[in-house]
């Protein structure tokens, strides 16, 4: 079968390769052929294979070929003469026909391109080290001349990938430190301590003349105001700490609470703190958490660990998005905006005066607080004094001012168009603010996405072109509550809606060792294949899919309820099929000043060896969604991961009268719906040959796809999760009282949570409803599958 060499030949030069028993004596490498004229040579050669057929198997048929052939011949008299021989017509008629064929309705296969994209011979562990080095000289907070330099940055560096690039800006309101003060008093006759609320510079700091750059330590979106009340250890401030001091007689009443991070979300941390009668918050770094555990730990620059003065910087927003424009885009022109007033009465800011603060000036404040012994396992490090809960004697003063402001944020993208369907986007995702330095996070994503468009642009001098378009995308402002993102989906909502394949995120890309991934459960098995086609940076004897499953059977794959990072926007509010992955599960130093190039040299990834992984698997990935004819889902594995969500739920409210019948037969037409369209994948690949020209297979793969990309967005609800209508999705989203958490049926949750605390018969009737509104989803995701009316 004839094949082109060069697809691009349609613009210059056509040239086709002929199999021996076809190979005719003719240079068609001399034509410079529209594709108007390409289309109209094929024309005439159909029509020709056809009558000269008909003619060797019927002499008297020949009388029909003159004219059926002369409009067509008479834009051809220049080339008549050299195709006057029956043979020659039938060899150059196949081989033109062929390739338009070729050209139409396929595209060439790419697997070569795509181990090409993961070998050695492409990657670029210098080029990704310098790219972090530049990213991180300086603090890059969102909204300020650093980050807008880094924006520029990687503009200009996929520009010069020949990448076509561009920046979307935002106006969003942000928040930032005017004036702040933490003073401890102590029972008379001992002396107050005021704390610095600083971080240390430690000796040969390479970036000391830069510190004065680091944001003082703060909260975002905190309420200012001046408070003063006894302390109460509150452990890590979850709703289940403060059932515990309920349960030891101990109130928070018009206290000032003490909590450590780690576990849930310090936006939630202050709210609970809130809603437990607070009257403001502090938060500190432990040691026992990011410490080493205290002892003889050391920590950075000598070791990994968070030094004493370490601060935990962060947002407080629990919603996403600019808290001003809920639900639209804070576009640069004049938009409609909320007050600062109504934003609060929303609820999704800080409440209280709240404050983080370091190891050094918690256990300073715990050393003060009497009362009760708390329980084992609310205890520090090793040689951290004995924590206990309170309330007092000793008092906080805490005040804090801080300023709303109207900020510019750009989010930079690079867009690679697709050859064959430019009108379906894959997306790859990372944001590039950070409270301080941000070598981890969130520039070990950034230098990673760079890496991944200079091997991309590699592909391209090779003669790959995707299929599908790539948006690769550079976040802005998304420490301050995902906004850059959120602000770019709610305006392209529809668009995304309606086009959108995949979106694939990376936010910190490389904090340590180990593999870890999240997904939507469609995109499970192609996060398997990919981790089995790289190496493990840490281990050349096996892959990182080996790596990653270790002892179990299989590797664990979180999901994106949670609002930890840029996918929040497309999933939970759109309903597209995302990742998430990176190397490392947390470290110590997380939002301090101590996240900088040194410490990821000495401790995250010192020969920049997972950041080159990291690349092969988001690159991958992305690749095979751009290019495979059908897209790589199965929702075989979304239907298995419903069934087991729906056991445990059953198992939760196993004796609450609750109908699960209609969940469990939902998901049964969702398992068959996904085995249905496997099987139509399989039918359209067999029939695949020339008759499929004719019984337009290739509408049909268009169309299947399209079912496979729209399967997700059914699971979403106009309405959202009830009380947050911006959580769309009713699969997957995040924990009420935890942003960070992920949660199967969000809206039963919430529900179950209501009815456990109000237990009235219609409190229990909402959980029925909620139960129902999932079940219609998922049968609403069987027929996208089916694709077919009811």
């Amino acid at each position: 079968m004839a094949h082109i060499l060069s697809p691009a030949g349609i613009k210059s030069n056509v040239m086709i390769c002929l199999p021996i028993w076809q190979s005719v004596d003719y240079n068609i490498q001399s034509y410079s052929l529209s594709l108007s004229c390409f289309l109209r040579e094929s024309l005439w050669c159909v029509s020709e294979l056809f009558l000269l057929n008909r003619s060797f198997q019927n002499p008297q048929s020949r009388l029909e070929q003159s004219s059926f052939t002369t409009n067509i011949q008479a834009s051809k008299k220049s080339t008549d003469n050299q195709k006057s021989n029956p043979m020659f017509k039938v060899s150059i008629c196949t081989a033109i026909a062929t390739s338009l064929f070729f050209l139409l309705f396929s595209s060439p296969p790419k697997p070569s391109h795509h181990s090409l994209y993961i070998s050695s011979s492409l990657s670029d562990n210098a080029s990704i080290s310098h790219h972090l080095y530049t990213l991180t000289r300086r603090p890059h907070i969102a909204g300020s001349k650093a980050n807008a330099d880094a924006a520029a940055y990687v503009l200009s560096t996929l520009s010069s990938y020949a990448i076509k690039s561009h920046i979307v800006s935002y106006d969003v309101a942000l928040t930032y430190p005017v004036s702040r003060s933490l003073t401890l008093i102590r029972p008379s006759p001992e002396p107050s301590t005021t704390f610095d609320l600083r971080q240390e510079i430690y000796d040969g700091d390479p970036y000391a003349d830069v510190a004065s750059e680091v944001v003082p330590t703060f909260h975002a979106y905190a309420k200012s105001g001046t408070v003063a009340g006894p302390v109460v250890y509150v452990n890590y401030g979850r709703v289940e700490d403060y059932e515990v001091l309920k349960e030891m007689g101990v109130s928070v009443e018009g206290t000032v609470v003490l909590a450590r991070y780690g576990k849930i979300f310090r936006g939630d941390i202050v709210q609970n703190a809130f809603a437990a009668g607070a009257i403001g918050a502090v938060v500190y770094t432990d040691r026992k958490d990011y410490g080493g555990g205290g002892g003889d730990a050391r920590w950075f620059p000598d070791d990994k660990w968070m030094p004493p003065s370490g601060v935990q910087v962060g947002s407080l927003l629990t919603v996403d998005g600019d808290p001003t424009t809920p639900g639209w885009a804070s576009t640069r022109d004049e938009c409609e905006r909320l007050s600062e007033e109504e934003v609060e009465n929303g609820g999704g800011v800080g409440m209280i005066p709240s404050l983080p603060i370091s190891a050094a000036d918690g256990e300073a404040i715990m050393r003060t607080i009497g009362g009760q012994v708390a329980n084992d396992d609310w205890q520090g490090s090793t040689d951290a004094p004995v924590y206990r809960v309170g309330p007092g004697p000793a008092i906080l003063n805490l005040s804090y001012t801080g300023e709303q402001k109207i900020t510019t944020i750009q989010n930079v993208f690079g867009v690679i168009e697709g050859t064959e369907e430019p009108d379906r986007f894959v997306l790859l995702g990372n944001h590039r603010d950070a409270w301080t330095f941000g070598a981890v996070d969130p520039n070990s994503g950034t230098a990673t996405l760079l890496e991944v468009a200079q091997r991309l642009r590699k592909l391209q001098k090779r003669g790959w072109r995707p299929r599908r378009t790539i948006v690769l995308c550079n976040w802005d402002a998304e420490e301050y509550g995902l906004t850059g993102s959120t602000e770019w989906v709610e305006e392209n909502r529809e668009m995304l809606a309606s086009k959108a394949i995949a979106y694939l995120n990376v936010d910190s890309a490389v904090s340590g060792a180990g593999f870890y991934a999240s997904a939507t459960p469609q995109l499970d098995e192609l996060l398997k294949q990919a981790t089995q086609q790289v190496q493990d940076p840490d281990n050349s004897s096996q892959s990182i899919y080996e790596s990653w499953v270790g002892s179990s059977n299989s590797p664990i794959i979180g999901r994106l309820g949670g609002g930890g990072s840029d996918f929040a926007a497309f999933v939970q509010h759109v309903g597209v099929p995302a990742t998430d992955i990176s190397f490392g599960a947390g470290y110590p130093v997380y939002h301090s000043m101590y996240d900088d190039f040194i410490w990821m040299k000495k401790f995250g990834d010192p020969m920049f060896h997972r950041h080159a992984a990291a690349a092969s698997i988001w690159g991958l990935v992305a690749l095979r969604l751009a290019d495979e004819e059908f897209l790589p889902f199965d929702y075989l594995s979304y239907a298995y991961e419903l069934q087991k969500s729906a056991k445990e739920l059953e198992g939760e409210i196993s004796n609450k009268g609750i109908n699960l019948i209609p969940l469990f037969k939902s998901i049964e037409k969702f398992k068959r719906a996904a085995t249905k369209i496997n099987h139509q994948r399989k039918e359209i690949e067999e029939n695949k040959g020339w008759a499929s020209i004719w019984k337009k297979e290739h509408l049909k793969v268009r169309e299947l796809n399209d079912r496979l990309m729209m399967a997700e967005r059914a699971f979403t609800d106009r309405d959202g999760l009830l009380g947050r209508p911006w959580y769309k999705h009713l699969i997957y989203g995040p924990l009420k009282h935890d942003d960070y958490g992920s949660k199967s049926f969000p809206g039963i949750d919430d529900a179950i949570e209501k009815a456990k605390s109000q237990s009235t018969e219609k409190s229990w009737s909402l959980v029925q409803h909620e139960v129902w509104r999932v079940s219609r989803a998922v049968i609403d995701a069987s027929l996208v599958l089916n694709g077919e009316l009811t």
